[in-house]
């Protein structure tokens, strides 16, 4: 195994997975002829035959997850396959294939056979329907790998966000900004944006209310957890500003003033990042380009993933973009090589 060689999980079959994964493997396929790259797919073969017919004819050999020599692109069954799962439509068995896809990801990179894993998406409500009861990947990650307090960050360009709290109400929000809380998330986006590269981070801390609180008027938490926070980190050596009110931190960071936000709650971090990382065409208000990528903190291995859902509304035409995709494979790598 070298950092290089990276396990890319279908997600649902149902979904757009299959066809990503087949045409960042033709945009990829130089290197992966060269073995500067190699990928494992995992998922459902019949998913991944089908839209490789329709898109590509690649050659791409079966292998068992024993196997003690892999071939530079290889596909490892995730299951067993029972009934056809078919393009667009919601299932018990896309959500099975999903989690099963991620098991395996994960086992092999806990073993250290491959350098991380990068995930396409899932369908949070077919998860459920096959009894994994996550709201998402980045916790069930977080119970295959045995770690409490994950954290998700999201990267499209200079513009990087993490995020104290994801997929939990926003009235449970509050609650879920802590002392403890919010220094792990500070130090897993200082650690990340080592590992990509930046010698010196800077973070800004974005306020959960309003104007940072304006001095108790509008919520304190701000002035009585976030604050002491981020003057104890500054205290350890860390470069980190704040809370810095949610309506200009974004802009300062998309100005290069900042290397990354630590958002408070899922909206606030990913808005700002999917409007720019969604291209539209202005003529036909369609999506043109995907970009962006969703990076899991905090885990034994690395894994990075699509900053997208699974697009039953257009799985299987052969329209899907792999921008974003593409990006989650280059990310992986950079991070690999620099553990």
């Amino acid at each position: 195994m070298t950092n290089r060689h990276l396990a890319i999980t279908m997600g649902d079959p149902a979904g757009i997975g299959p066809e990503i994964i087949v045409k960042s493997c033709v945009r990829l396929r130089d290197r992966l002829a060269s073995g500067d790259l190699k990928l494992l797919i995992i998922g459902s073969r019949r998913a991944f035959d089908q839209a490789n017919r329709q898109l590509a004819g690649l050659d791409v050999p079966q292998v068992s997850a024993e196997a003690f020599d892999w071939p530079n692109l290889g596909f490892l069954q995730a299951d067993t396959e029972s009934e056809r799962i078919a393009p667009g439509v919601l299932s018990a068995d896309g959500g099975r294939f999903a989690y099963k896809a991620v098991e395996h990801g994960v086992r092999l990179s806990q073993s250290g056979r491959v350098g991380g894993i990068v995930t396409a998406p899932l369908n949070k409500e077919a998860l459920n329907k096959a009894g994994y009861h996550y709201p998402g990947h980045t916790e069930m990650l977080a119970e295959l790998t045995g770690v409490r307090g994950s954290v998700m960050l999201l990267a499209h360009g200079n513009m990087r966000v993490s995020h104290v709290s994801t997929h939990v109400a926003l009235a449970d929000v509050p609650a879920r900004l802590t002392p403890q809380r919010l220094r792990l998330v500070i130090d897993l986006t200082n650690k990340a944006l080592l590992g990509l590269g930046i010698a010196r981070p800077k973070i800004a801390v974005a306020a959960l209310n309003p104007h940072a609180g304006e001095g108790g008027l509008f919520g304190r938490q701000d002035i009585d957890v976030s604050q002491p926070t981020i003057e104890k980190a500054v205290a350890d050596g860390l470069d980190v500003v704040g809370p810095v009110p949610g309506d200009t931190v974004f802009v300062k960071l998309r100005a290069g003033q900042y290397d990354a936000v630590v958002a408070m709650y899922h909206d606030q971090g990913h808005i700002p990042v999917k409007l720019l990382g969604f291209e539209v065409d202005p003529k036909t208000g369609k999506w043109q380009e995907l970009s962006g990528v969703n990076i899991t903190l905090g885990l034994p291995i690395i894994r990075t993933s699509v900053d997208h859902g699974t697009a039953f509304d257009i799985a299987g035409q052969g329209i899907a973009n792999e921008r974003s995709m593409i990006e989650a494979i280059e990310y992986a790598e950079r991070l690999a090589g620099s553990r």
